[in-house]
């Protein structure tokens, strides 16, 4: 019982580091950028923060998609770990959007790792967008709390439907 606790303890402590790590990024680093137009360095660090957060969310992912398939079975104590990470990020995910990082333009060079790729229609439905985060983070959150590998597979299913659901909206590809 102890061993699950600490390791429930440090789940949430890893998970909060790397949220107040995300936060502190997106809010800290624009004070540094002092002679510069502070509006789009902020906008630019948040564009950041938030990839950085879909790109720790993607790899979460990938590690519940692995462990739902392979003929291993489910891990799961580990699994439920990775679940609530992202349910965790997930809440925090539509907080990173403000207004001014609405900057996406069709057909131009972007660099991708402070440009964004969120279509602009995420703003002008941003309840619906809001609302899907919460969904996907639900889920999540259920499939943190699963006591049966066939629960947890099918949340973990229903995860993927949601992720790409949003995606199919508010993501813009070119």
């Amino acid at each position: 019982m102890a061993y699950v606790t600490r390791l429930l303890a440090g789940s949430l402590q890893r998970t909060a580091i790397v949220v107040g790590a995300i936060v502190l990024a997106t809010v800290g680093t624009g004070h540094l950028a002092s002679g510069q137009d502070r509006g789009a360095t902020v906008a630019k660090d948040a564009i950041f923060a938030r990839k950085i957060l879909m790109d720790t969310i993607s790899t979460n992912m990938d590690e519940l998609e692995t462990m739902t398939t392979s003929d291993k079975g489910v891990n799961l104590a580990e699994g439920r770990e990775h679940a609530d990470m992202i349910s965790v990020m997930l809440m925090a995910f539509p907080h990173l959007f403000p207004a001014d990082t609405n900057q996406w333009k069709p057909n131009v060079e972007r660099d991708p790792g402070r440009d964004t790729y969120a279509a602009p229609a995420l703003w002008e439905n941003y309840a619906d967008f809001y609302a899907q985060a919460a969904r996907a983070s639900k889920i999540a959150y259920n499939a943190s709390r699963s006591q049966q590998d066939s629960d947890f597979k099918k949340f973990v299913a229903e995860l993927r439907v949601a992720c790409d659901s949003c995606h199919a909206v508010y993501l813009k590809v070119e």
